[in-house]
């Protein structure tokens, strides 16, 4: 009788002091609701009736966890930078792009621009549609031939984008403008699309910390995506599309790109965050960043510096590049054949709370 009862009680005392110490540590909370009665009597509760409103995870987006990591060099400096010194950072929640942006999901850009298709509707929070003209928003697909000196390129800029074939394969030729034009367009089309009556935060790049934050997959301190220290797993099998030796390209099994969906993702579910592509980030480059932003959601914002930092490695890159502290930059206007990009968006939920709303889906 005397063990029944234990096993009754100690339960109940359990979960009760388990509550109390939740709510001292602030992780319940009280949901507080605007009555019109209080009101008319003089007190203050809140607008009432307001809508409910909850935040969807993207198609082919990732939720990525708040956390904190240590940003920056995990490894030798082989070049000598010293740009990439480490520094403890702490990330909120984002959503990022489980791949990087293929030739089709960016045709399907192209194909609203030429076509003028921006009246999906006129929902009462709706801004302005963005006004982009065909020409500067075209990948630049001459890059397969001009990137490189003495190399036959003519193939790639032939198919490399219009060709189904290349449909899951990064697009390249896309300057740092034009992804960020891509995240206006794609940010229009969702809301536009939308009949709640709040806005979906907008898509956006990554900030570098985010990026790197992103790549190591859930690990404090981590070389490459899947952790490290080696390129191959222990079959022997290369764990991105890079360059692995002095002109070997296709040890990886791609000679150039490879499709975005391939090779294992890291811990966060995202594919290709070391090798395939480069990926443009939102940061303008400066060698002593880590020096001079914030330790909290850090971003080093320059509109005046044409330098902007890309991250992960490409196709023809040798392994350092592919590290998840590698710092590395070119010219927001440069459209190179080995960079691409994927885009993020802002989670504005309360901390903690992504787990209830990353795999709910709102009904249209």
């Amino acid at each position: 009788m005397y063990n029944k009862m234990n096993s009754r009680i100690f339960p109940l005392i359990t979960a009760v002091l388990l509550a109390g110490i939740l709510q001292g540590c602030g992780l319940f909370g009280k949901r507080g609701s605007a009555s019109e009665k209080d009101n008319r009597r003089g007190e203050v509760t809140g607008v009432p009736k307001r809508a409910n409103w909850q935040q969807n995870l993207p198609v082919d987006m990732v939720a990525i966890k708040a956390g904190t990591f240590w940003m920056g060099q995990a490894d030798e400096d082989i070049a000598h930078t010293q740009s990439s010194f480490n520094k403890q950072i702490t990330i909120s929640e984002f959503y990022m792009d489980k791949y990087e942006v293929s030739n089709n999901k960016y045709r399907q850009f192209l194909e609203a621009v030429r076509l003028g298709e921006y009246d999906y509707g006129t929902p009462t929070t709706l801004k302005e549609p963005p006004s982009f003209n065909l020409d500067e928003v075209l990948p630049d697909t001459t890059v397969w031939s001009t990137s490189f000196s003495y190399h036959y390129g003519d193939p790639l800029m032939e198919f490399y984008f219009d060709h189904p074939a290349f449909d899951n394969y990064p697009v390249v030729g896309i300057s740092w403008d034009q992804a960020q034009m891509y995240c206006e367009w794609r940010t229009y089309h969702m809301r536009a699309n939308d009949r709640s009556d709040f806005d979906m935060p907008a898509f956006r790049l990554p900030s570098e910390a985010e990026w790197e934050y992103a790549a190591k997959g859930g690990k404090d301190v981590a070389k490459y995506p899947w952790g490290g220290p080696y390129i191959k797993n222990k079959r022997g099998c290369l764990m991105a599309n890079f360059k692995p030796g002095r002109g070997n390209y296709i040890d990886d099994g791609f000679a150039y790109t490879a499709p975005v969906d391939v090779f294992a993702p890291n811990g966060f579910g995202l594919y290709n965050m070391s090798g395939n592509v480069a990926e443009w980030v939102l940061d303008a480059y400066n060698p002593v960043a880590s020096a001079i932003t914030w330790d909290l959601d850090p971003v080093y914002d320059d509109p005046n510096e044409k330098r902007k930092i890309i991250r992960g490695g490409s196709w023809k890159d040798i392994a350092h590049y592919l590290e998840t502290s590698t710092r590395t930059y070119e010219y927001q206007d440069v459209k190179a054949a080995h960079i691409g990009f994927r885009t993020a968006m802002t989670f504005i939920g309360r901390s903690g709370s992504m787990d209830v709303n990353n795999n709910r889906r709102r009904r249209r």
